[in-house]
């Protein structure tokens, strides 16, 4: 019987080192770009995934990360290549911009950023302007036209989530697709307006003719004229050296870094809107079965 006993006990204990050999650290992917990287990393933290130097603040590197207290690997991978190979990870970080094109919304993600008005989040985008005209009145309606329902509505029709609002605005959207591609299409007239240059980068700009027909309807006379910048590099540039009158591209943490590095003198006057990063799975419905698939780490 002490033999059989004994026998068990091994067979046991082979199978139970088999299991800890054959377990695997998860993977979780995060874009490898600058402040995508830094968002990626503080998003994992949130999560409870791992613990990061307070010190790094809102940008932290890899180097940053001070401890796992689950058995995961954070790798960081081209962004754009995020969604078609959310299959390799174990849960891959994702930016709205390249998850809605592959039919993945926030809504369904495990953790998403914080997205609520007022907060903290420094990757909210924003109006920007010089500093010395920070308070011009015309500047002020601009921004008054921009956190209206009716430009909140048209980014939550249009946008499918891949863009949220960062202001305050009542959550019943009444707005129809076809209300939404009439204001596309709206049309206004620019004699007799002052006409505000407004640096933008990229494809998804019609919000501003939401934001147009506001100061029309309040016969505000500005004439907002878009300028379509091809780089990120431009917009702040353009903007501080007097060539356009205000920018909207860039969050916070994007601002202030151009400001650091480069002695611009500009400032936001404005929160706009949000892409919000999510840490998304094919692997696991939740984030607690991500965690127990993953496992602590003994400490």
């Amino acid at each position: 019987m002490k033999r059989i006993i004994s026998i068990a006990l091994t067979l046991v204990l082979i199978f139970s080192l088999t299991a800890i050999a054959s377990a695997e650290t998860l993977q979780i992917g995060i874009p490898d770009d600058g402040t995508n990287l830094s968002r990626g990393i503080k998003l994992l933290e949130t999560a409870g995934l791992i613990t990061v130097d307070p010190e790094a603040g809102y940008t932290p590197e890899i180097a940053d990360i001070t401890g796992y207290i689950y058995d995961i690997e954070v790798t960081p991978v081209q962004a754009n290549t995020l969604p078609s190979t959310l299959g390799d990870f174990g849960a891959s970080a994702i930016n709205s911009t390249f998850s809605v094109p592959y039919g993945l919304f926030p809504s369904q993600g495990l953790i998403s950023e914080k997205q609520s008005e007022g907060s903290d989040n420094p990757y909210i985008n924003v109006i920007v302007a010089r500093t010395e005209e920070a308070d011009k009145e015309v500047y002020k309606k601009i921004v008054e036209a921009y956190q209206t329902q009716l430009v909140a509505e048209f980014l939550i029709v249009t946008r499918k989530e891949a863009q949220i609002p960062a202001f305050e605005y009542d959550e019943e959207i009444t707005l129809t697709e076809e209300e939404a591609t009439a204001i596309i299409e709206y049309v206004s007239p620019k004699e007799g307006k002052e006409v505000v240059k407004v640096g933008v980068v990229g494809s998804s700009n019609d919000q501003w003719q939401a934001v147009q027909k506001v100061l029309d309807e309040e016969n505000a006379g500005i004439y907002i004229e878009l300028i379509e910048l091809d780089a990120y590099n431009i917009p702040n540039e353009a903007l501080n050296s007097g060539e356009i009158d205000l920018n909207a591209f860039q969050h916070k943490a994007f601002l202030n870094n151009e400001i650091a590095v480069n002695g611009y003198d500009i400032t936001p006057i404005g929160d706009t809107l949000i892409a919000p990063l999510t840490l998304y799975s094919e692997k696991f419905d939740t984030l607690d079965a991500l965690k127990e698939a993953a496992g602590l780490i003994a400490g």
